[in-house]
């Protein structure tokens, strides 16, 4: 077998579902996270983070159905540059943000300080984060909950509950089955892949995009062959329906209180590619 089919017969390989985490590749390397901040800071697209209007939106109605002011405390989970945290703390809340970047979370500091925003920004990774602090409400937002794999997302919601006041809420949306209906199976390949936003130097990018149907699971593979160096990125995505979501929150002794559209509180609809979920840690609110 010759070097170079064999290296192709490995980008074209199928791994088996959440075999691998490479979070650090996009988060914490210097060019990739200079690029993800640039789209998270671009409020016209939903790359990164939503649209602008689409969080101010989102804010208000998070501020409305869970009574955030003074004396209330929210945790957002993959806070990224603070575009959640900053709007929540002018609510007068307690705001702890947590993320894995901790280029986004300099900007997130540099603009609570603009601000004279008094909030909590830790570079850390959430799956490993623990706080002596209890928290009215918890979210993640922009379907980071979806890139886990069942063991991650089982250690999170046991972070969640632990770290919530009785009474105390968790927000969070997910990719739906309809969208995972949606994605197709593919392999593509192009010089410099996505842009550059690989790597500043030179390289050849392969994209293969594999369906797990049992597992509605899909896996974007990244090859980034750069002269000095190969990586492999792998991006997951678990889909859900809202008996599965119900069934891992309640797992962890969650209770779930409502199922909507998105994080801004529209309806619920089944057609949709996402939707958000509320749940609550037993006990009486404060």
């Amino acid at each position: 077998m010759s070097t170079v089919y064999a290296k192709l017969k490995e980008i074209n390989q199928r791994p088996a579902p959440f075999s691998a985490y490479t979070a650090e590749e996009l988060w914490a390397d210097e060019h990739t996270s200079s690029r993800m901040l640039a789209y998270h800071l671009d409020g016209a697209i939903d790359v990164s983070s939503r649209k602008r209007d689409f969080i101010d939106r989102s804010v208000a109605w998070m501020t409305s159905r869970f009574a955030l002011g003074e004396g209330k405390s929210v945790a957002d989970f993959g806070c990224g540059p603070g575009l959640y945290t900053t709007r929540l703390a002018a609510t007068g809340a307690a705001v702890t943000g947590i993320d894995f970047s901790g280029r986004s979370i300099e900007h997130a500091r540099q603009q609570a300080q603009q601000q004279e925003l008094s909030i909590d920004h830790i570079h850390a990774n959430y799956l490993e984060f623990e706080s002596g602090r209890r928290f009215d409400l918890i979210t993640m937002i922009m379907c980071d909950f979806c890139a886990l794999s069942p063991s991650q997302r089982q250690v999170l919601l046991g972070r969640f509950f632990s770290q919530l006041r009785p009474g105390g809420a968790v927000l969070l949306d997910v990719y739906s089955l309809q969208a995972f209906a949606a994605r197709e199976e593919g392999a593509s390949y192009a010089v410099d892949l996505l842009d550059g936003f690989w790597s500043p130097e030179p390289y050849f990018g392969f994209l293969n995009t594999f369906k797990y149907d049992a597992e509605k699971v899909v896996l974007d593979k990244y090859t980034i062959v750069e002269q000095e160096r190969t990586r492999v990125i792998y991006n997951w995505l678990q889909y859900f329906d809202c008996d599965a979501l119900k069934g891992e929150l309640e797992g962890e002794g969650f209770l779930v209180a409502e199922f909507a559209g998105d994080v801004a509180g529209a309806p619920f609809d089944a057609a949709r590619d996402e939707f958000a979920v509320i749940a609550r840690r037993p006990g009486a609110d404060r």
